[in-house]
Protein backbone atom coordinates (compact mmCIF):
# COMPACT_ATOMS: atom_id res chain seq x y z
CA UNK A 1 0.00 0.00 0.00
CA UNK A 2 1.40 3.55 -1.33
CA UNK A 3 1.67 6.40 0.82
CA UNK A 4 -0.83 7.69 -1.80
CA UNK A 5 -3.00 5.17 -1.49
CA UNK A 6 -3.11 5.61 2.54
CA UNK A 7 -3.53 9.11 2.04
CA UNK A 8 -6.54 9.23 -0.17
CA UNK A 9 -7.74 6.55 1.87
CA UNK A 10 -7.74 8.09 4.90
CA UNK A 11 -8.98 11.62 3.51
CA UNK A 12 -11.78 9.64 2.15
CA UNK A 13 -12.79 6.91 5.32
CA UNK A 14 -12.70 10.23 6.80
CA UNK A 15 -15.14 12.26 5.14
CA UNK A 16 -17.51 9.36 4.79
CA UNK A 17 -17.72 9.27 8.67
CA UNK A 18 -18.35 12.87 9.10
CA UNK A 19 -21.26 12.30 5.76
CA UNK A 20 -22.53 9.10 7.68
CA UNK A 21 -23.00 10.73 10.96
CA UNK A 22 -24.28 13.75 9.66
CA UNK A 23 -26.91 12.00 7.48
CA UNK A 24 -27.73 9.68 10.11
CA UNK A 25 -28.45 12.49 12.93
CA UNK A 26 -30.67 14.61 10.28
CA UNK A 27 -32.17 11.09 9.90
CA UNK A 28 -33.16 10.28 13.91
CA UNK A 29 -33.89 14.51 14.36
CA UNK A 30 -36.48 13.81 12.07
CA UNK A 31 -37.85 10.24 13.35
CA UNK A 32 -37.70 11.78 16.62
CA UNK A 33 -39.57 14.96 16.13
CA UNK A 34 -41.91 12.70 14.05
CA UNK A 35 -42.52 10.31 16.85
CA UNK A 36 -42.28 12.46 20.14
CA UNK A 37 -45.62 13.93 20.58
CA UNK A 38 -47.23 9.88 20.62
CA UNK A 39 -44.71 8.73 22.83
CA UNK A 40 -45.43 11.91 25.48
CA UNK A 41 -49.57 10.86 24.74
CA UNK A 42 -48.16 7.44 26.38
CA UNK A 43 -45.73 9.18 29.01
CA UNK A 44 -43.30 7.19 27.94
CA UNK A 45 -39.97 7.14 30.15
CA UNK A 46 -36.62 8.81 28.53
CA UNK A 47 -34.62 5.31 28.46
CA UNK A 48 -37.14 3.04 27.28
CA UNK A 49 -37.55 6.26 24.03
CA UNK A 50 -33.92 6.11 24.05
CA UNK A 51 -33.64 2.06 23.49
CA UNK A 52 -35.97 2.15 20.96
CA UNK A 53 -34.36 4.80 18.74
CA UNK A 54 -30.55 3.25 19.62
CA UNK A 55 -32.64 -0.14 18.18
CA UNK A 56 -33.68 2.06 15.06
CA UNK A 57 -29.72 2.84 14.34
CA UNK A 58 -28.78 -0.35 12.72
CA UNK A 59 -31.50 -0.26 9.75
CA UNK A 60 -30.86 3.97 9.54
CA UNK A 61 -27.19 3.29 8.80
CA UNK A 62 -28.16 0.70 6.38
CA UNK A 63 -30.37 3.07 4.43
CA UNK A 64 -28.09 6.00 4.42
CA UNK A 65 -24.65 4.66 4.10
CA UNK A 66 -24.32 4.27 0.13
CA UNK A 67 -25.77 7.72 -0.07
CA UNK A 68 -22.68 8.55 2.28
CA UNK A 69 -20.29 7.21 -0.05
CA UNK A 70 -22.20 8.62 -2.77
CA UNK A 71 -21.68 11.98 -1.05
CA UNK A 72 -18.23 11.19 0.30
CA UNK A 73 -16.71 10.71 -2.89
CA UNK A 74 -18.00 13.33 -4.90
CA UNK A 75 -16.66 15.67 -1.93
CA UNK A 76 -13.47 14.19 -2.13
CA UNK A 77 -12.61 13.92 -5.34
CA UNK A 78 -14.02 17.65 -5.03
CA UNK A 79 -11.81 18.79 -2.07
CA UNK A 80 -8.48 17.36 -4.26
CA UNK A 81 -9.46 19.02 -7.69
CA UNK A 82 -9.60 22.17 -5.49
CA UNK A 83 -6.78 22.27 -4.43
CA UNK A 84 -5.09 20.73 -7.52
CA UNK A 85 -4.13 17.66 -6.06
CA UNK A 86 -5.54 15.53 -8.97
CA UNK A 87 -3.33 17.80 -10.92
CA UNK A 88 -0.27 17.29 -9.42
CA UNK A 89 -0.98 13.30 -9.05
CA UNK A 90 -1.63 13.33 -13.25
CA UNK A 91 1.62 15.32 -13.67
CA UNK A 92 3.16 12.43 -11.73
CA UNK A 93 2.11 9.86 -13.98
CA UNK A 94 -0.55 9.00 -11.15
CA UNK A 95 -3.43 6.84 -13.57
CA UNK A 96 -6.93 8.16 -12.63
CA UNK A 97 -7.69 3.87 -11.81
CA UNK A 98 -4.95 4.60 -9.00
CA UNK A 99 -6.79 7.56 -7.39
CA UNK A 100 -10.27 5.70 -7.74
CA UNK A 101 -9.11 2.27 -6.20
CA UNK A 102 -9.13 3.53 -2.47
CA UNK A 103 -12.21 5.01 -3.26
CA UNK A 104 -13.76 1.57 -4.52
CA UNK A 105 -11.92 -0.15 -1.91
CA UNK A 106 -13.58 1.75 1.08
CA UNK A 107 -16.67 0.98 -0.88
CA UNK A 108 -17.02 -2.47 -1.00
CA UNK A 109 -15.69 -3.09 2.53
CA UNK A 110 -18.79 -0.80 3.44
CA UNK A 111 -21.41 -3.15 0.90
CA UNK A 112 -19.88 -5.96 3.15
CA UNK A 113 -20.57 -4.63 5.89
CA UNK A 114 -24.33 -3.57 4.62
CA UNK A 115 -25.02 -7.08 3.39
CA UNK A 116 -24.25 -8.44 7.20
CA UNK A 117 -26.55 -5.29 8.59
CA UNK A 118 -29.08 -6.82 6.39
CA UNK A 119 -28.67 -10.85 6.85
CA UNK A 120 -29.03 -10.47 10.45
CA UNK A 121 -28.58 -7.58 12.97
CA UNK A 122 -31.35 -4.77 11.22
CA UNK A 123 -34.74 -7.76 11.41
CA UNK A 124 -33.58 -8.60 14.61
CA UNK A 125 -33.43 -4.57 15.79
CA UNK A 126 -36.24 -3.99 14.13
CA UNK A 127 -38.31 -6.16 15.54
CA UNK A 128 -36.80 -5.75 18.94
CA UNK A 129 -37.72 -1.84 18.46
CA UNK A 130 -41.58 -2.47 17.09
CA UNK A 131 -41.82 -4.65 20.38
CA UNK A 132 -41.04 -1.97 22.49
CA UNK A 133 -42.83 0.86 20.55
CA UNK A 134 -45.97 -1.29 21.02
CA UNK A 135 -45.85 -3.11 24.15
CA UNK A 136 -43.45 -0.57 26.11
CA UNK A 137 -44.68 3.00 25.22
CA UNK A 138 -48.04 2.51 23.41
CA UNK A 139 -48.87 -0.60 26.07
CA UNK A 140 -50.64 -2.12 23.70
CA UNK A 141 -51.35 -5.90 24.28
CA UNK A 142 -49.55 -8.25 22.03
CA UNK A 143 -51.43 -11.56 20.88
CA UNK A 144 -50.39 -14.92 22.46
CA UNK A 145 -48.01 -15.93 19.02
CA UNK A 146 -44.61 -16.55 18.01
CA UNK A 147 -43.36 -15.54 14.63
CA UNK A 148 -41.90 -18.11 13.06
CA UNK A 149 -41.36 -20.01 9.87
CA UNK A 150 -44.75 -20.88 10.70
CA UNK A 151 -46.67 -18.55 13.23
CA UNK A 152 -48.54 -19.83 15.99
CA UNK A 153 -51.68 -18.93 18.19
CA UNK A 154 -53.21 -19.82 21.18
CA UNK A 155 -56.81 -20.77 21.16
CA UNK A 156 -59.11 -20.75 24.07
CA UNK A 157 -57.31 -22.38 27.10
CA UNK A 158 -56.12 -25.79 25.50
CA UNK A 159 -55.88 -25.28 21.85
CA UNK A 160 -53.31 -24.45 19.13
CA UNK A 161 -53.02 -23.24 15.89
CA UNK A 162 -50.57 -22.83 13.08
CA UNK A 163 -50.19 -21.46 9.14
CA UNK A 164 -47.78 -21.38 6.95
CA UNK A 165 -49.65 -17.87 5.15
CA UNK A 166 -51.62 -15.39 5.86
CA UNK A 167 -53.32 -13.20 2.71
CA UNK A 168 -53.40 -9.99 1.76
CA UNK A 169 -56.15 -8.39 4.13
CA UNK A 170 -55.96 -11.10 6.76
CA UNK A 171 -59.59 -12.68 5.99
CA UNK A 172 -57.72 -16.26 4.54
CA UNK A 173 -54.90 -18.37 6.60
CA UNK A 174 -53.13 -21.45 4.42
CA UNK A 175 -52.00 -24.39 5.61
CA UNK A 176 -53.68 -24.54 9.07
CA UNK A 177 -53.17 -26.63 11.70
CA UNK A 178 -55.27 -27.10 14.93
CA UNK A 179 -54.19 -28.67 18.04
CA UNK A 180 -56.77 -29.85 20.90
CA UNK A 181 -55.16 -30.73 24.26
CA UNK A 182 -56.08 -32.77 27.25
CA UNK A 183 -57.22 -31.59 30.59
CA UNK A 184 -53.15 -32.98 31.33
CA UNK A 185 -52.14 -31.02 28.26
CA UNK A 186 -52.02 -34.21 26.03
CA UNK A 187 -52.62 -34.45 22.32
CA UNK A 188 -56.13 -35.07 21.79
CA UNK A 189 -57.01 -34.03 18.11
CA UNK A 190 -55.21 -32.90 15.67
CA UNK A 191 -57.51 -31.11 12.70
CA UNK A 192 -55.35 -29.84 9.13
CA UNK A 193 -57.04 -27.97 6.22
CA UNK A 194 -55.84 -26.44 3.24
CA UNK A 195 -57.28 -22.86 4.93
CA UNK A 196 -59.34 -20.94 6.78
CA UNK A 197 -61.34 -18.76 5.70
CA UNK A 198 -63.57 -15.47 6.92
CA UNK A 199 -67.06 -15.20 5.97
CA UNK A 200 -70.59 -13.83 6.73
CA UNK A 201 -71.01 -16.31 9.53
CA UNK A 202 -67.40 -16.20 10.69
CA UNK A 203 -64.55 -18.67 10.52
CA UNK A 204 -64.67 -21.32 8.30
CA UNK A 205 -62.18 -24.60 8.17
CA UNK A 206 -62.13 -25.70 4.24
CA UNK A 207 -60.75 -29.07 2.59
CA UNK A 208 -59.52 -30.86 5.55
CA UNK A 209 -58.79 -33.75 7.88
CA UNK A 210 -59.76 -34.34 11.44
CA UNK A 211 -57.63 -37.02 13.22
CA UNK A 212 -59.51 -38.02 17.22
CA UNK A 213 -57.02 -39.80 19.22
CA UNK A 214 -59.17 -42.48 21.59
CA UNK A 215 -58.18 -43.47 24.29
CA UNK A 216 -57.42 -47.52 23.17
CA UNK A 217 -54.96 -45.56 21.51
CA UNK A 218 -57.23 -45.83 17.65
CA UNK A 219 -57.17 -43.14 15.66
CA UNK A 220 -61.14 -41.80 14.62
CA UNK A 221 -60.40 -39.96 10.91
CA UNK A 222 -63.18 -37.88 9.20
CA UNK A 223 -62.68 -35.82 6.12
CA UNK A 224 -64.89 -32.80 5.71
CA UNK A 225 -65.30 -29.93 3.11
CA UNK A 226 -66.34 -26.70 5.25
CA UNK A 227 -66.21 -26.79 9.31
CA UNK A 228 -67.08 -23.57 11.19
CA UNK A 229 -64.31 -22.67 14.05
CA UNK A 230 -64.82 -19.77 17.06
CA UNK A 231 -62.00 -17.73 16.86
CA UNK A 232 -61.83 -14.45 18.85
CA UNK A 233 -59.08 -13.10 16.17
CA UNK A 234 -60.18 -10.70 13.55
CA UNK A 235 -59.07 -10.54 9.67
CA UNK A 236 -57.02 -7.03 11.29
CA UNK A 237 -55.87 -8.66 14.18
CA UNK A 238 -54.19 -11.43 11.53
CA UNK A 239 -52.87 -8.96 8.84
CA UNK A 240 -51.42 -6.67 11.52
CA UNK A 241 -49.58 -9.45 13.97
CA UNK A 242 -49.43 -12.47 11.99
CA UNK A 243 -48.61 -11.96 8.37
CA UNK A 244 -44.92 -12.20 8.55
CA UNK A 245 -42.88 -9.62 7.14
CA UNK A 246 -39.77 -9.99 4.91
CA UNK A 247 -37.45 -7.60 7.01
CA UNK A 248 -38.60 -8.99 10.47
CA UNK A 249 -36.78 -12.06 9.35
CA UNK A 250 -33.19 -13.07 8.82
CA UNK A 251 -32.06 -13.79 5.47
CA UNK A 252 -31.69 -17.80 5.93
CA UNK A 253 -34.65 -17.20 7.44
CA UNK A 254 -36.60 -15.54 4.95
CA UNK A 255 -34.57 -17.94 1.67
CA UNK A 256 -35.67 -20.91 4.04
CA UNK A 257 -39.58 -19.79 4.24
CA UNK A 258 -39.70 -19.09 0.25
CA UNK A 259 -38.50 -22.46 -0.63
CA UNK A 260 -41.07 -23.87 1.99
CA UNK A 261 -43.62 -21.98 0.00
CA UNK A 262 -42.63 -23.09 -3.39
CA UNK A 263 -42.54 -26.78 -2.04
CA UNK A 264 -45.74 -26.56 -0.96
CA UNK A 265 -47.30 -24.54 -4.26
CA UNK A 266 -47.86 -20.70 -3.20
CA UNK A 267 -46.70 -17.45 -4.54
CA UNK A 268 -43.29 -16.34 -3.57
CA UNK A 269 -43.30 -13.70 -5.65
CA UNK A 270 -43.26 -10.94 -2.77
CA UNK A 271 -40.94 -12.66 -0.96
CA UNK A 272 -38.26 -13.46 -3.32
CA UNK A 273 -38.18 -10.09 -4.79
CA UNK A 274 -37.85 -8.93 -1.18
CA UNK A 275 -34.50 -11.06 -1.03
CA UNK A 276 -33.13 -10.38 -4.15
CA UNK A 277 -33.53 -6.84 -2.89
CA UNK A 278 -31.91 -7.14 0.22
CA UNK A 279 -28.95 -8.81 -1.87
CA UNK A 280 -28.31 -6.37 -4.06
CA UNK A 281 -29.05 -2.93 -1.83
CA UNK A 282 -25.97 -3.23 0.11
CA UNK A 283 -23.95 -3.18 -3.08
CA UNK A 284 -25.53 -0.21 -4.12
CA UNK A 285 -22.28 1.19 -2.00
CA UNK A 286 -20.03 -0.02 -5.15
CA UNK A 287 -22.50 1.59 -7.65
CA UNK A 288 -22.51 4.57 -5.90
CA UNK A 289 -18.69 5.06 -5.28
CA UNK A 290 -18.55 4.28 -9.40
CA UNK A 291 -20.59 7.08 -10.64
CA UNK A 292 -19.36 9.50 -8.31
CA UNK A 293 -16.31 9.07 -9.89
CA UNK A 294 -16.98 9.30 -12.98
CA UNK A 295 -19.34 12.05 -11.85
CA UNK A 296 -16.81 14.39 -10.45
CA UNK A 297 -14.18 13.68 -12.99
CA UNK A 298 -16.06 13.43 -16.43
CA UNK A 299 -15.23 17.05 -17.82
CA UNK A 300 -11.73 16.65 -18.41
CA UNK A 301 -10.21 14.14 -15.86
CA UNK A 302 -9.24 16.20 -13.55
CA UNK A 303 -11.97 18.75 -12.55
CA UNK A 304 -13.94 17.88 -9.45
CA UNK A 305 -16.76 19.38 -7.78
CA UNK A 306 -17.40 21.68 -5.00
CA UNK A 307 -19.03 20.74 -1.43
CA UNK A 308 -22.51 22.51 -1.85
CA UNK A 309 -22.03 20.85 -6.05
CA UNK A 310 -21.27 17.68 -4.69
CA UNK A 311 -23.79 17.65 -1.76
CA UNK A 312 -26.66 18.62 -4.58
CA UNK A 313 -25.57 16.28 -7.16
CA UNK A 314 -25.41 13.38 -4.34
CA UNK A 315 -28.83 14.06 -3.51
CA UNK A 316 -30.20 14.32 -7.09
CA UNK A 317 -28.70 11.01 -7.78
CA UNK A 318 -29.76 9.06 -4.39
CA UNK A 319 -33.21 9.90 -5.56
CA UNK A 320 -33.36 9.14 -8.51
CA UNK A 321 -31.59 5.93 -7.49
CA UNK A 322 -34.16 5.33 -4.88
CA UNK A 323 -37.24 6.07 -6.92
CA UNK A 324 -35.79 3.51 -9.31
CA UNK A 325 -35.18 1.10 -6.92
CA UNK A 326 -39.01 1.26 -5.20
CA UNK A 327 -40.69 0.92 -8.50
CA UNK A 328 -38.99 -2.25 -9.23
CA UNK A 329 -39.18 -3.84 -6.15
CA UNK A 330 -43.20 -2.85 -6.55
CA UNK A 331 -43.69 -4.52 -10.01
CA UNK A 332 -41.58 -7.46 -8.52
CA UNK A 333 -43.54 -7.90 -5.74
CA UNK A 334 -46.66 -7.67 -8.45
CA UNK A 335 -45.62 -10.23 -10.81
CA UNK A 336 -44.89 -7.70 -13.34
CA UNK A 337 -40.77 -8.00 -13.67
CA UNK A 338 -38.62 -11.48 -12.70
CA UNK A 339 -38.17 -11.37 -8.66
CA UNK A 340 -34.02 -11.49 -9.88
CA UNK A 341 -34.41 -8.68 -12.38
CA UNK A 342 -36.76 -6.61 -10.10
CA UNK A 343 -33.98 -7.30 -6.86
CA UNK A 344 -31.44 -5.84 -9.53
CA UNK A 345 -32.17 -4.02 -12.13
CA UNK A 346 -32.04 -0.46 -10.24
CA UNK A 347 -28.04 -1.27 -9.15
CA UNK A 348 -27.80 -2.43 -13.35
CA UNK A 349 -28.90 0.81 -14.91
CA UNK A 350 -26.98 2.89 -12.35
CA UNK A 351 -23.41 1.14 -12.73
CA UNK A 352 -24.28 0.83 -16.56
CA UNK A 353 -24.38 5.06 -16.51
CA UNK A 354 -21.60 5.17 -14.22
CA UNK A 355 -19.27 3.35 -16.19
CA UNK A 356 -19.92 5.16 -19.59
CA UNK A 357 -19.37 8.05 -18.01
CA UNK A 358 -16.10 6.90 -16.82
CA UNK A 359 -15.42 5.84 -20.85
CA UNK A 360 -15.74 9.29 -21.32
CA UNK A 361 -13.11 10.67 -18.53
CA UNK A 362 -10.18 11.61 -20.40
CA UNK A 363 -7.50 8.94 -19.08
Amino acid sequence: MTILFRYILREHVRIFLMCLAGLATIYLVVEFFEKVRGFLRYDADYQTVLVYFLLKLPAIVFQIAPLAILMATLLTLGMFARNNEVTAMRSCGVSLLKVAAPLVMVSLLVAGFLLGLSSVIVPLSTTEAEYIKTTLIEKRSRPPTVKADRPWIQIGTHSLMNFDLVELGGKTLRGVTLYQLGHDFSLSEITEASEIRYTAEGWELRSGVHRQLLADGGLRMTMFERKPIRLSQTPEDFQNWLSLESNEMTLSALGSYINRLRQDGYSVARFLTDYHGRIAFPFVSVVMATVGIAVSLKRSGMRGVGMAGGIGQALLIGFLYWTTFSLAIALGRSGALAPVVAGWIANVLFLSFGLYLLLKVRH
